[in-house]
């Protein structure tokens, strides 16, 4: 029984899909003067462009937004 790559039904476990990184969006929608939403702290650019990032880019852009949110928050 080696691994061989297949999946239990038989496929290339290659060709399963990763599931979608969710959007961090918080419904607080509000864009401040440097273009960063105030609720999730991504860039304008980043929430455009949100839907057609791959799960590796979506990562990155979740966490430049984190490293945003903490900046000038005494309780990040």
């Amino acid at each position: 029984m080696g691994g061989g790559g297949k999946s239990a039904a038989g496929g290339d476990s290659s060709d399963v899909e990763e599931t979608p990184v969710v959007s961090p969006c918080v419904s607080i929608c509000v864009l401040d003067r440097d273009d960063i939403c105030t609720g999730c702290h991504r860039s304008g650019e980043e929430i455009r462009e949100w839907v057609l990032l791959d799960n590796t880019e979506r990562r990155a852009v979740i966490k430049r937004a984190r490293a945003r949110g903490k900046v000038g928050n005494p309780f990040a």
